[in-house]
């Protein structure tokens, strides 16, 4: 009795976590967080501004963010796919912001400033499969 109610239990905690489904993928989390957006130049960066902070080259073929280090601890971790409410597509987690910044991320404009202020500064969703979940299906 009690094993079919652990049961119960957990399906109906991963079905309440199921926030969307875009495309052929069904997003089990979301969290609210301030977006902003940034370019490869020096002066948002450093000496090396097409290069982010795990390493990797961003690229305007593939559409990125950067996040704040607090959002590591929940999952949105280096190469996590991203769905961020109101854009199209999906996103990779390619870079990590500085540590002064907290429940924020940053979206990748390549080189087109102007594009990067006029997004300005947004509260939105960001959804994202739970690798547990993944394991389960």
């Amino acid at each position: 009795m009690q094993k079919s109610i652990l049961k119960l239990t957990t399906s109906l905690l991963i079905l309440s976590n199921i926030a969307t489904a875009k495309d052929d993928f069904i997003f089990t989390d979301y969290i609210k967080v301030t977006a902003t957006a940034y370019t490869s130049s020096t002066q948002e960066c450093d000496a090396t501004p097409f290069l982010a902070a795990w390493r990797n080259q961003l690229s305007p073929k593939v559409p990125s963010i950067a996040v704040s280090r607090d959002l590591l601890d929940i999952g949105l971790t280096n190469g996590m796919k991203v769905h961020v409410e109101g854009l199209e597509g999906e996103f990779v987690v390619l870079d990590k912001m500085n540590k002064r910044w907290r429940n924020r991320i940053d979206i990748y404009m390549n080189t087109d400033r102007q594009k990067a202020l006029k997004f300005g500064k947004r509260k939105l969703k960001v959804y994202w499969v739970d690798p547990l979940f993944a394991r389960a299906k």
